[in-house]
């Protein structure tokens, strides 16, 4: 069931972006059936490009804020197709402009670049070369299909009615680590402002079978929230444990209360998800621990879920450790908002993807409670977030995202290209429809 999702408070600057998707149009519909053959030619050409990019950035990926050699391989490309090019936004990011045949409205396409601490398992021609480091969350594949739709949008601008913003953001891997995230640097630099940016459109790969899409008029992933707890106790000998407070039982009974209080007190139709991953204390096995660190994640669908979720693990941190003596630090930090879909935007892109994946192959899908920081885009513009299957039939048993073990099938990339091209031509068609018409001067 769907959890009730309140919008976040907008901007002016939103409001006007948003009533250009508010009517009650036709959906935009697919591009015009030259320009699909002309988006399919542009597509072949470069496919073999695109895919020795990604396998390039598969065997070089680098963690959170330290995309440097990624983002030279991109705005490289992105010069040598004419685009407008700014480097080292919020760090490494990388943004190009391309301008349309028209004058009009802005779209942006986004991707990731940041992979993750893991060491990969997947013996592949073209596997990690950087120890411990691996695109197990397919930001590669985002990355590759982004690039891959710029090369074929450059060659058709005279079917662009307006303009394109490709944004390449780096640190988006952050949800479980703290660490400050890549969109909401970008966002407050004003990488969706000069131009402003009427809506911006994202995706991310998916453990389901190639080819398949799924959306949702509404929330689609969770928001993702970090804490750290500290437990101070105090130390003493292990044959003498009355003369201490022992952290590590402190913690312990805290996740299991955190646990407990978590199940019983969030609403179905708002749901949160409360996990602590990580437990550290103590010092020596013959001494009371005199201090005990948990870290965690909160997933929740709403603004309203993720502040009940705050106040619940302050007040069980509170109650488990004060009465006996120990004290406690708290540090909680929001990681990501909830991705949450314009519904109005839903509207106008589906027929293009039934059109182009068949309608037997577009989904509605639930609200999922992974994380992803686009939704620090899609709060300050209209978003469109969509899922792409990207399971090879023939490997049943590969990994799921986040695993060493993750294997997207190359298949997808020139599926997410072509679909990118459309939404990104059709939104700017159906917004040049909605435009406002200057007024007819009477003479």
């Amino acid at each position: 069931m769907r959890g009730k999702v309140r919008r976040p408070v907008v901007s002016t600057g939103l409001l006007c972006a948003l009533a250009i998707w508010t009517p009650a149009a036709a959906p935009a519909g697919v591009v015009d059936n030259p320009t699909a053959r002309r988006i399919d030619e542009a597509l072949e050409r470069n496919r073999a490009e695109v895919v020795k990019i990604r396998r390039f950035i598969h065997m070089n990926p680098e963690l959170a804020g330290g995309e440097t050699e990624t983002a030279k391989l991109i705005a490289a490309k992105l010069v040598s197709l004419g685009l407008d090019v700014k480097t080292g936004v919020a760090g490494t990011g990388v943004v190009g402009l391309l301008r349309g045949r028209d004058p009009g409205g802005t779209l942006a396409l986004r991707a990731d670049m940041d992979a993750l601490p893991l060491q990969e398992t997947v013996d592949l021609p073209y596997k990690s070369l950087n120890p411990g480091i691996m695109h197990a969350g397919g930001n590669d594949i985002h990355t590759a299909a982004v690039l891959g739709a710029a090369m074929v949008l450059a060659g058709l601008k005279d079917a662009v009615r307006g303009s394109v913003k490709f944004i390449f953001q780096p640190a988006s891997e952050g949800c479980e680590t703290g660490k400050d995230s890549g969109a909401s640097a970008m966002v407050a630099e004003g990488v969706l402002d000069a131009p402003p940016v009427r809506a911006v459109i994202g995706f991310h790969v998916w453990p389901e079978p190639l080819g398949r899409v799924y959306v949702s008029g509404g929330p689609v992933l969770a928001g993702a929230d970090w804490f750290q707890v500290t437990v101070k106790g105090r130390t003493a000998h292990g044959a003498r444990p009355y003369e201490g407070i022992d952290a590590i039982i402190l913690a312990a009974q805290t996740v299991v209360a955190l646990q407990a209080a978590a199940l019983r007190t969030t609403d179905p139709q708002d749901p949160a998800a409360l996990t602590v991953g990580e437990i550290e204390g103590g010092s020596s096995a013959g001494l009371i621990a005199d201090r005990a660190v948990m870290t965690g994640t909160v997933r929740a669908l709403s603004e309203t879920g993720r502040r009940r979720m705050q106040r619940l693990i302050e007040n069980v941190v509170r109650g488990v450790v004060s009465p006996l003596g120990a004290e406690y630090a708290l540090e909680f930090k929001s990681a990501a908002p909830p991705v949450v879909n314009l519904p109005d935007l839903v509207k106008a892109f589906r027929p293009t993807l039934a059109e182009l994946q068949g309608k037997d192959s577009v989904f509605d899908v639930p609200p999922q409670a992974v994380s992803d920081d686009f939704g620090f885009f899609s709060q300050k513009a209209p978003g469109f977030f969509f899922l792409l299957g990207v399971r090879n039939p023939r490997l049943a048993g590969a990994g799921p995202l986040h695993s060493p073990s993750f294997n997207p099938d190359e298949r997808s990339l020139p599926i997410a290209i072509r679909i990118l091209c459309h939404l990104v031509l059709d939104g700017l068609n159906l917004q040049s429809q909605l435009e406002p018409k200057p007024p007819a001067i009477v003479r």
